[in-house]
């Protein structure tokens, strides 16, 4: 079963296979949605501080009555933060929010701030002075594992070179129809984990026919054919529900994807209608691999 199924970070930690994506679940609902996951069986639950519901998240893990040790979780260093006080203070502050002694993984969630997304400044600079702060918040036990969001190669390359801790986890937008393969190699070749968010394009996928058709000869639903396809890559993909019906349907992925198919869904085209969340930088610039 894909929910006790774990991939190793280069540090040696172990990170279950699937996640529970927590974007845009207000803090209030939050608590209940992954008192339900962890019920259903999931152990590790994504959120970020840009989300405003870390703290429903630390309640929701309380409330399931699992100990702490058995639910790895991932928060995200707002993307705005670009310097080493404010990063050091955010890294309290998502303890705090969240109620917990340690986190599992903390990320920087863009290399850039929102409203720079993808507009040519790097914030090298910047995102070396977040990056020590989480080197040391990593190193005193506050984070047992560090990695980044929506980062490309120049921004992989900029935290590798003058870093002395590489990120083990690189979480991008990546689906049927937009996976940046090139990306994806890429930071395999330095040892980083890729996470797909969105893997079902936030709803998107379930609206195209070729999928339904193909998920139909498998007896599968659309999103447990999208999920398949990210492990089948060996991504780790985290998607969003607030439904714990669709979060067992999400978990249950025990088939295969033939090679064929799966090289046709390898080259399908960036087709995908948003809808409502194209207004968000990462879904307009899509095709550049990247998240909220």
């Amino acid at each position: 079963m894909i929910l006790e199924e774990t991939f190793t970070l280069a540090n040696g930690v172990a990170i279950p296979k699937l996640g529970l994506g927590t974007w845009r679940i207000s803090d209030a609902e939050t608590v209940q949605i992954v008192r339900d996951a962890i019920e259903i069986g999931y152990r590790h639950i994504d959120t970020a501080q840009a989300y405003g519901n870390e703290h429903g998240v630390g309640e929701g893990l309380r409330a399931s009555g699992v100990a702490r040790d058995q639910v790895f979780v991932t928060t995200k260093l707002a993307a705005e933060c670009k310097t080493y006080t404010e990063a050091n203070d955010r890294i309290d502050a998502s303890l705090r929010e969240l109620g917990l002694d340690h986190i599992d993984m903390m990320l920087i969630h863009s290399p850039q701030p929102w409203a720079d997304f993808r507009e040519g400044n790097n914030f090298f600079e910047g995102n070396l002075e977040a990056w020590r702060a989480l080197e040391e918040a990593y190193r005193s036990g506050k984070i047992r594992a560090i990695g980044v969001s929506n980062f490309e190669r120049a921004d992989l390359d900029n935290l590798l070179d003058n870093g002395s801790v590489a990120p083990v986890v690189n979480q991008i937008l990546a689906h049927v129809g937009n996976t940046p393969f090139d990306l994806i190699d890429y930071s395999r070749s330095k040892g980083i984990l890729v996470e797909a968010y969105s893997p079902v394009a936030h709803g998107a996928a379930l609206n195209n026919a070729k999928l339904a058709a193909l998920a139909e000869e498998y007896g599968v639903s659309v999103a447990q054919l999208c999920i398949r396809y990210c492990l089948q890559l060996g991504l780790l993909p985290v998607p969003k529900t607030t439904s714990a019906a669709h979060m067992r349907d999400n978990a249950a992925v025990n088939f295969t994807i033939s090679d064929a198919d799966m090289e046709s869904l390898r080259r399908a085209e960036p087709d995908m209608d948003y809808g409502e969340a194209s207004v968000f930088p990462v879904f307009g610039k899509r095709r550049q691999g990247v998240d909220v």
